[in-house]
C-alpha cells in the first residue's frame, strides 16, 4: 500500500497531493500528512518540485478550510453539531473546541492541524464566531504552511530512511497492510469505547426538560450547572434560571457542594448528545457526587420547550 502510494505520487504528483489533502481537510480519514512525508522524500530525489508540492498542499488546505468556514458562517452551530455526531471524538467537538478557541483565540487555527479531531472543527467554528475573512485566511494560511512544511520537511530530510522503509514495506507485502489495518482498527475501537462510555453515563443520569421544570417548581432547589464554554455563553447570554456557569476543566478544583449533600446537580451544555455534560458528570461522580444528572437535549431542548430563561449576568448575581 505504501509502495503503491509512492508510485502514484511519483506518477501523478501534484494532483494526487492536492486531492488527498483537500479530501482530508473536508473530513475524510485519509493519510494526508503521511502523503506529504513521502512526497518530500520523492522531491529530495529530484522527481518532484518541492515548492510546487508545498503550494499545492497549502492551496488544498485553504480551499477545504474556507468551505467549512463558509458553512459555519451560514449555518451556525448546526454544522458543528453535525460534525460531532459523526465524530469518534465527541469530547473534542463543540464544547472542547469552543473552550480552546476561548483560550487560544486565532492561534488555534495555527495549531489545529496538529491535533486530531480539531482540524475539521475549528474552521467552521471560526465561521460561527464571525471571524473576519481576512483574519481567518491569514491565521489559517500560517497554520497550513507550517503543517505542510512539517510533513514535506520531514520527508526531505529523512529521504534515505524513508526509501529504506519503502523497500522494507515492498518486501513485507501484505504484512504491512495487516499492520496498518490493525493500528487503525485499534484506534477506532478505543474511540468507539470512549463514546459508548459517555453514552452509558448519559442513559443512566438523564433528566428531561419537563422533569427538571417540575423539580425546580417543587421547592427542591437543585443546583443547575451550565458547562458551556465562555465563547458559547457570549454567543447566547441566556441560561436556565438559577444556573451556575462552570467550565468543565475547572470542575475538579472549583466545585463547592459537599458530596454528601442530597441536593440534585443538573448539568447541561449545547454539545451534540450532551457529550460535554456527560464528561462533567463523570468528573463529579469520580469525586463522590451521587445525585448528578444531565439535561436531555441540553440547553437547546430547554429553549425549544419555551421554558423561562434569564441572562447570565442575572444568574451570576
Amino acid at each position: 500500500m505504501v509502495q503503491e502510494l509512492a508510485a502514484l505520487i511519483s506518477q501523478y504528483g501534484l494532483l494526487i497531493i492536492f486531492t488527498i489533502v483537500l479530501l482530508e481537510q473536508l473530513g475524510l480519514p485519509l493519510p494526508a500528512l503521511a502523503t506529504l512525508v513521502i512526497a518530500g522524500a520523492i522531491a529530495a530525489s529530484g522527481e518532484l518540485s518541492l515548492s510546487a508540492i508545498f503550494g499545492s498542499a497549502v492551496l488544498a488546505c485553504l480551499i477545504g478550510d474556507a468551505a467549512w468556514y463558509a458553512a459555519g458562517r451560514r449555518y451556525g452551530n448546526r454544522v458543528l453539531k453535525t460534525l460531532c455526531r459523526v465524530s469518534l471524538s465527541p469530547d473534542i467537538c463543540v464544547n472542547q473546541a469552543q473552550a480552546n478557541f476561548d483560550r487560544w483565540g486565532m492561534g488555534l487555527l495555527v495549531i489545529a492541524k496538529y491535533v486530531p479531531g480539531l482540524s475539521t472543527v475549528v474552521p467552521p467554528l471560526a465561521g460561527v464566531m464571525r471571524v473576519e475573512w481576512r483574519s481567518f485566511l491569514l491565521f489559517d494560511g500560517i497554520g497550513a504552511m507550517l503543517w505542510a512544511a512539517t510533513g514535506l520537511g520531514a520527508g526531505y530530510l529523512m529521504h534515505s530512511q524513508i526509501a529504506l522503509l519503502l523497500a522494507q514495506a515492498e518486501r513485507m507485502g501484505t504484512g504491512v497492510l495487516f499492520l496498518v489495518a490493525a493500528m487503525v482498527a485499534g484506534y477506532m475501537a478505543t474511540k468507539w469505547w470512549k463514546r459508548r462510555r459517555l453514552d452509558a453515563i448519559l442513559r443512566a443520569t438523564r433528566i428531561n426538560v419537563d422533569e427538571l421544570h417540575a423539580l425546580m417548581n417543587s421547592g427542591a432547589q437543585p443546583m443547575i450547572v451550565d458547562v458551556r464554554p465562555p465563547v458559547a455563553r457570549t454567543l447566547d447570554p441566556r441560561t436556565i434560571p438559577g444556573a451556575v456557569p462552570v467550565e468543565t476543566r475547572a470542575i475538579p478544583r472549583n466545585f463547592r457542594p459537599s458530596p454528601s449533600s442530597n441536593q440534585d446537580i443538573i448539568i447541561f451544555c449545547t454539545c451534540p448528545d450532551e457529550a460535554g455534560a456527560a464528561q462533567a458528570a463523570r468528573l463529579l461522580m469520580e469525586r463522590g457526587y451521587a445525585r448528578v444528572r444531565t439535561l436531555q437535549g441540553g440547553f437547546d431542548a430547554w429553549i425549544a420547550a419555551g421554558r423561562d430563561m434569564q441572562t447570565l449576568s442575572a444568574a451570576t448575581a
